[in-house]
Order: structure tokens, then C-alpha cells, then sequence
């Protein structure tokens, strides 16, 4: 299997055999292209606005409610800081493990990194131990090779800023965190947690089965 990704692992704690489901034998499930369609389209324009590309006709073809999204990404304190990557992909090595994912963008000043993740929905609920804040400020702090990170979650919605700082402690922690979950993602069998049923996809294939 390529690199472990955030969701990949977050999938496997919620059920193991949605995970076996949909990463080991790799059954697709049809989902509604419109759940997705304005984070797309925000995230799209934030990468070619700070490549530098001419955004101005995109701009104006934005629907109101995706202008006032974009206004409020495009003020963000950090969304202006330094830039430094966008749609960055990077990975990094646990035990015998790779795990990585794409950030939205890396920006910096003369403090420190910081990783950006613009969320038209909700940020995670227990953003410092969320799988892709752990993975992604693992990942950057083995390629930048620094602690000097912070990843901020960038809520759309209200306007608000989740700021989560790094350091080697936490850096020790997420690594024995993630290696333990990948441990038992290539040890356990993929039993069924019938409470994450309801509002899964793959459902009616594990209903019978109950």
C-alpha cells in the first residue's frame, strides 16, 4: 500500500471493514458530487491566487455565498503571511510505515512555519489529535526539519482561527501514536463497528452481516 493518509486512518478507526471495504479491496461508492463542489472551488482559487495566476474572471463567475467565503479566506492573517507552497504533497517515515497527504498551503514568517487548512464545513473536534493535523505537522517537521510549525485551521464559516502548536514532545507523541494505530491496521481483522452504521455508504453491504 503507497503512503497511510489521514483519512485512510481515520476510516480504519471508525470501522476497519469500511477501511477493508474501501482501501484493501477497493469498492467505490457512488456520492453526491454537490457535498464537495464549493470546497473545491474555494480551495482551486486559493492555489492559483497565491502561484500568483490572474483570478479576476473567477472571481467575478463565484456565486454570493462563495465571494463571501473567498473574502473571508483572502483577509485571513495567515493566509497572508509568507508563501511558501500550495497543494504541497509530502510524506514522511514511521517504523515501516510512510503516511503523508497534501496541505492546503505552508506559509512562514520569521517565527515559524505555518500549515493552512481552509474548512468551508467544520473543523475536527479535537483538532491537536486529529490524524491529519498529526500527520501533516509530523510530515512537514521531518521535511523541514524543524518543530517551529503550527497548523491553523482556517473555519470559513465563522471566521475564526484553530491554531495548534508543535513542538519535539508532541512531535514523540504522534509518532508512537501513529505507529501504534498503523501497527494494528496490518494486524487486526476487519471487524465491523455496527455504531458507525448509519450514516455510512457502505451500509447495505454490512447490514446482513450484523
Amino acid at each position: 500500500m503507497s503512503d497511510f493518509s489521514p483519512y485512510m486512518i481515520k476510516t480504519f478507526t471508525e470501522c476497519p471493514r469500511k477501511f477493508e471495504y474501501k482501501y484493501i479491496k477497493n469498492i467505490m461508492m457512488p456520492q453526491k458530487a454537490s457535498n464537495f463542489e464549493r470546497g473545491k472551488k474555494i480551495h482551486a482559487l486559493a492555489n492559483y491566487y497565491l502561484k500568483g495566476a490572474d483570478i479576476t474572471k473567477l472571481e467575478k463567475a463565484l456565486a454570493s455565498d462563495e465571494a463571501k467565503i473567498w473574502q473571508t479566506l483572502k483577509t485571513n492573517e495567515f493566509f497572508n503571511k509568507q508563501y511558501v507552497k500550495s497543494e504541497y504533497t509530502l510524506s514522511a517515515k514511521i517504523k515501516n510505515y510512510w503516511v503523508g497527504g497534501r496541505l492546503d498551503a505552508l506559509m512562514q514568517d520569521e517565527n515559524s512555519y505555518y500549515i493552512l487548512d481552509y474548512k468551508t464545513g467544520s473543523i475536527p473536534q479535537n483538532p491537536e489529535f486529529d490524524w491529519q493535523t498529526m500527520i501533516y505537522l509530523y510530515c512537514a517537521s521531518k521535511i523541514l526539519n524543524t518543530t517551529c510549525i503550527k497548523f491553523v485551521y482556517i473555519d470559513l464559516k465563522n471566521n475564526e482561527n484553530k491554531i495548534i502548536e508543535f513542538s519535539k514532545t508532541r512531535q514523540d507523541e504522534y509518532e508512537n501514536l501513529l505507529a501504534e494505530t498503523l501497527d494494528k491496521m496490518n494486524t487486526v481483522e476487519f471487524s465491523q463497528n455496527p455504531d458507525a452504521c448509519r450514516f455510512c455508504e457502505y451500509q447495505k453491504l454490512c447490514l446482513p452481516q450484523i
